[in-house]
């Protein structure tokens, strides 16, 4: 009788351990206001064990309507998915095994040797360039992120990049959906961080080297590593940028970190000011947030306002340091910077958001924007919890 329960008992025991049952992701938001389209990451892990999944299967996601939701694996085994969850409540969704439907690719890029070697890359709502080895070695002085316009969920990067290597299409001119208008220079750009020992900016130039991490569909996530920087005497300061690109989101994130530091040092975020707006920015060290209205070669051809603008979790001081006379010609005619500074300690990363918006599509004016940019600060510093079972 002993022997016919253990092994009642073993049966019972392995079922349990390989039973496929959905998994559970509970999703609370711990704000009043509600939250849409807000990517979430689960550890893919964590579902395949729950699920006792073999490498070959694939999952599903469902909400509580039992409704498919799009997905992507990163390249860090996260299961990303966006949710939409109303204020001060929670939603649930369901993993399962299954066959996902295709999803459309919204969050995509690429390394263009023959254009610089810049990399750019896009989501549904905006676009972005940094610059490459082969930029640097021509002498051309381009230092911070660049910004193209779009008014479209579809990619327009490659198309734009082929017509303008080409000489079919200019990206600089609006064919209807989007263009390149926005001035760089030997400046920060569109919210590039920099070392800032002293309130001095140590300006970064083109990346060294890059990794294409993830390409969408629904994150693009590129890894870029700089040449050494003369920090205070140390001639060996190597910076490594994790930028990611999420579907529905105006700001990329960025996960900074610098080896060989010797010091903790402040860094900061810059958006360049132009003589075409000087008074176009905004920021608030309590908010969180940096931003100013571009007008740059835009308003007087009708092609609208390019809003930028930095989000940092962790933000001591906001400010505006304008350039002398002297280094406005040095800096291309810039004005200066508006600023966010945070700490940054050896050994550690550095996170923050930075991106941009047009007036062509969704943000009709600078107030739409900076509440865009306060309401986003308020999300990362009160994120989404997640629960799995």
């Amino acid at each position: 009788m002993k022997k016919i329960f253990l092994m009642a008992a073993a049966a019972f025991t392995l079922f349990a351990c390989t039973q496929q049952g959905p998994v559970t992701v509970t999703v609370t938001n711990p704000l009043s206001m509600d939250r849409n389209g807000e990517m979430v990451e689960v550890s893919m892990a964590e579902v395949s064990a729950k699920l006792q999944l073999p490498d070959t299967a694939q999952v599903i996601v469902l909400d509580e309507n039992d409704q498919e939701v799009p997905y992507q694996i990163t390249y860090n085994d996260m299961l990303i998915f966006p949710v939409s969850v109303k204020g001060s409540e929670s939603a649930t969704y369901t993993i399962q095994t299954g066959t996902p439907k295709p999803v459309d690719v919204t969050s995509c890029g690429r390394v263009y040797p023959e254009r610089l070697d810049d990399i750019a890359w896009e989501n549904d709502r905006a676009a972005y360039r940094a610059y490459g080895p082969a930029l640097q070695a021509s002498g051309e002085r381009a230092y911070g992120y660049d910004i193209w316009t779009k008014n479209t969920p579809e990619p327009v990067v490659e198309e734009r990049y082929d017509g303008e290597l080409n000489h079919k299409i200019s990206y600089h001119v609006d064919h209807g959906n989007g263009m390149d208008v926005y001035a760089v220079g030997p400046t920060l750009g569109g919210g590039t961080t920099a070392l800032y020992p002293d309130s001095d900016i140590i300006y970064p130039y083109c990346y060294k080297e890059c990794e294409v991490l993830d390409n969408g569909p629904l994150r693009f996530t590129a890894k870029l590593v700089y040449n050494p920087l003369v920090v205070k005497g140390d001639s060996n300061v190597v910076e490594t940028r994790v930028i990611s690109l999420d579907k529905g989101s105006q700001l990329n994130k960025a996960i900074v970190s610098y080896t060989n530091l010797q010091e903790a040092t402040p860094v900061a975020a810059g958006i360049v000011l132009h003589k075409e707006n000087p008074m176009g920015y905004s920021y608030s060290a309590d908010a969180g947030y940096i931003a100013y209205a571009d007008s740059t070669q835009n308003a007087r051809n009708n092609n609208g306002v390019i809003y930028v603008g930095a989000v940092l979790p962790a933000l001591n001081e906001a400010k505006v340091q304008l350039f002398s006379e002297a280094e406005q010609k040095v800096r291309g005619g810039a004005l200066g910077h508006v600023l966010a500074v945070g700490d940054y300690a050896p050994g550690s990363e550095f996170v923050y958001y930075w991106g941009s918006a047009w007036s062509k599509s969704g943000f009709a004016a600078d107030t739409d924007w900076t509440r865009y940019l306060e309401d986003f600060a308020r999300k990362v510093r009160n994120p989404l919890m997640i629960t799995v079972q």
